[in-house]
């Protein structure tokens, strides 16, 4: 087992004497007081009753991760069934402290399912019922120091079912398991007092400044303490700004914020395509927080109701992740815990041209948020609640704000998070509630989503999920809907008239971002998901090759995306999903065809890739059947999503199917040109008059430009040429 280092009480007393003589340069990273110790590895684990703490721990199980992870296994982990014989999993490690124990140790576990009750040498320490936000103990009347031995024994519910009534719990229409596990970090904070219990930055990029709201835990006694911030570049190092705050006095019994106001010159503003991080350490006499941020703003825009990142009109382009779909993904292993594939992932995305995601309905361990600051990657953070109409009584906004403060706290430094998300696709008035409750906490001031309820301000996102291919699950009846009937409809689906699928609310006048569409999944080997189906037979016949499935997937999610970018009425447009299950009686899927790999299906890569470029020229053309020897007129739209100029010429071509070749490095034949040039965030369109061929027969129409890289990016439409 680890044995963590810690210094003795008096080498501890003598070095706080010596720091706090020291001047000011020293920066607060010199008197760094808090020591966080990580229990991740590997524990002990059983299985067994709710009220009753095992004997025996046969099975080892690595924290953080699940415990279909155990060796040896478990049968049936996670099912309902089990858990008529199976109530609970008890987890078990011991661990030495070297020296005295210091003035407050605290036991963080970030997240573990379902509800958790915590021991410290055979004592219990408390109870932590929600699974999806941290739980922090104070352990230090229970913990022993001079090397001894302690014991941490902590049991989670072995399903969702062993929450109580009221507790949100995860439930998910698609899910077959609820596997329990300690699923993040679990680490002891050390410190001396006055604690410091939280901080919040709050960047201010038109005054180069950032103000930070420190909040110091209670005392027992009067404390007066000195608060010290030091402000540093996150790579290099190089401190930027320092600042003191002297003589704060601490009443007892008093919990105490104090805000700093830190001019940072010519500071450097973080978005994805520039993700820079500086480092903030905020010392008191006896505590030290150290944590990243970026100066990032972002809001929408009251007259165009399009994002605005730092000041500047920011399309959002993206995609979802289902953690806890994958979570009973059968290939999936540790994958959610290692590092490297995660940081890989989230590159994947980016080579996607995807800006944004959203992490759909739950969180994901916390290494994730790390990483998508660190890529470059915006964040929708979707609380896990999908209920549709059938809210459970017993759960009320009391809870849920408990547990929304609990969940911004933990992620309001981040500046990848950037839109709250209290719940997908539910009709409640509790989250609007729990919203009204809490959103004053962040001072940065976030929208938030509220799902299919209410929108709780004029700025507030609302979520829009057209399905037009939408197939009613066991009824086996495919839809009727073709892209022909995109022709004439506006682009904003939550209007009069705009394509919606599925019911939903009306959102008004507030931004929307349409995060799902389609309903047209395919599973990692090709085959149509269960709620497909219907409509692959429909299209293809039963016999359709993966080929052929494949292929058409990719044109008509293309097809979709680029209908609801070329428009510029929604904020942003979102392909559902880029990480979830792939099971052969699942409802959705992702796009992988090698996940350990992160490889994604080619063809996907190539249509939906380019319908998601930057810059990129859009068919606004939709007739699916065309008469030969015509003269059709082909509307185009030319989008430019960077902030800098764009030039160049966008080409179209009239291709046979039997010559089309997608991936071809040259376009032919050419049958118009337009030359254009567009400034940042920029949208234009134009028509062109083609000829149609005499001849009958399939031809794919060909619209391209070259982007800033050098790539050809194309939109494409089959048409049919028919006799007059």
């Amino acid at each position: 087992m680890e044995r963590p280092y810690m210094l003795s009480s008096l080498c501890r007393v003598l070095l706080l004497a010596v720091l706090l003589l020291l001047p000011h340069s020293a920066g607060a990273e010199e008197r760094n007081h808090r020591e966080t110790i990580s229990l991740d590895g590997v524990w002990e684990l059983a299985k067994g009753r709710m009220d009753t703490i095992p004997n025996d721990f046969p099975s080892r199980v690595p924290v953080p991760g699940l415990v279909d992870l155990a060796e040896p296994q478990f049968q049936e982990v996670g099912t309902e069934e089990s858990f008529r014989y199976r109530e609970a999993f008890w987890y078990r490690r011991s661990f030495r402290l070297d020296g005295e124990v210091p003035s407050l140790v605290r036991l963080k576990i970030n997240k573990a399912c379902y509800g958790m009750r915590v021991y410290l040498n055979g004592q219990l320490v408390g109870e932590h019922l929600p699974s999806f936000t941290p739980a922090v103990f104070d352990v230090t009347p229970y913990i022993k120091g001079r090397a001894e031995e302690n014991v941490l024994v902590v049991r989670v519910g072995a399903h969702r079912r062993a929450l109580p009534p009221g507790i949100p719990d995860g439930w998910d229409f698609e899910k077959v398991r609820y596997i329990p596990g300690i699923y993040d970090s679990v680490q002891l904070i050390l410190s001396e007092k006055p604690e410091i219990l939280h901080v919040q930055t709050v960047p201010d990029l038109r005054h180069e400044r950032v103000r930070l709201y420190v909040t110091l835990g209670q005392q027992k006694q009067p404390v007066e303490t000195v608060i010290q911030c030091t402000i540093r570049e996150a790579r290099s190092g190089r401190v930027v700004a320092e600042q003191e705050v002297p003589a704060i006095h601490i009443a007892p019994g008093e919990e105490r914020e104090v805000e700093l106001t830190v001019p940072i010159p010519e500071c450097h503003p973080w978005t994805p395509e520039d993700p820079f991080l500086y480092e903030a350490v905020i010392s008191t006499s006896g505590d030290t927080q150290r944590f990243r941020f970026g100066m990032r703003e972002f809001r929408f825009d009251p007259q165009t109701k399009m994002a605005m990142l730092n000041g500047r009109i920011y399309p959002l382009r993206g995609t979802n992740v289902c953690i806890y779909r994958f979570f009973e993904d059968p290939a999936r292993g540790n994958l959610p815990w290692k590092e490297d594939w995660i940081r890989r992932l989230h590159q994947t995305f980016r080579t996607m041209h995807w800006n944004f995601a959203r992490y759909c309905i739950g969180f994901p361990p916390e290494k994730w948020y790390d990483i998508a600051d660190e890529v470059g990657l915006l964040i929708q953070d979707e609380f896990p609640i999908w209920y549709l109409g059938q809210w459970p009584e017993e759960l009320g906004h009391e809870e849920l704000a408990r547990e929304y403060a609990a969940w911004m706290r933990e992620r309001w430094n981040h500046p990848s998070v950037v839109i709250w998300d209290a719940q997908n696709e539910t009709r409640t008035e509790e989250t609007g509630k729990a919203i009204r409750e809490v959103r004053h906490l962040d001072r940065s001031g976030r929208p938030w989503d509220n799902g299919w309820a209410a929108p709780q301000d004029p700025l507030d996102v609302f979520e829009s999920h057209p399905y037009p291919f939408f197939s009613p699950k066991g009824k086996n009846e495919p839809s009727k809907f073709r892209l022909s009937q995109l022709a004439g409809k506006p682009k904003r689906p939550d209007v009069e008239g705009g394509l919606r699928g599925s019911v939903q609310l009306n959102a008004g006048n507030n931004p929307v971002i349409i995060n799902e569409y389609g309903w047209l999944w395919l599973n990692r080997d090709g085959s149509p998901t269960t709620l497909s189906r219907p409509n692959y037979d429909a299209f293809l016949g039963p016999n359709a090759s993966t080929e052929e499935r494949r292929r058409f997937y990719a044109y008509t999610i293309a097809a979709m995306t680029e209908f609801w970018r070329a428009g510029r009425e929604v904020a942003g447009v979102m392909h559902f999903c880029g990480l979830g299950y792939s099971r052969p009686d699942g409802e959705t899927s992702d796009n992988f065809v090698d996940l350990h790999n992160l490889v994604l299906e080619p063809h996907f890569v190539r249509r939906v890739g380019d319908a998601f470029s930057p810059v990129i020229a859009i068919l606004d053309f939709w007739n699916e059947e065309v008469t030969a020897g015509v003269t059709v007129e082909v509307p185009v739209v030319v989008l430019n999503d960077r902030w800098q100029n764009w030039s160049g010429t966008v080409r179209l071509a009239l291709v046979p199917e039997s010559g089309f070749q997608d991936g071809a490095e040259k376009l032919a034949p050419v049958v118009a040109e337009r030359s254009c040039r567009l400034e940042p965030v920029d949208r234009q369109s134009f028509t062109v008059s083609i000829q149609v061929p005499s001849r009958a027969g399939i031809f794919y129409l060909v619209a391209e430009l070259t982007d800033d890289d050098g790539r050809p990016v194309r939109s494409v439409r089959r048409v049919e040429i028919t006799k007059p």
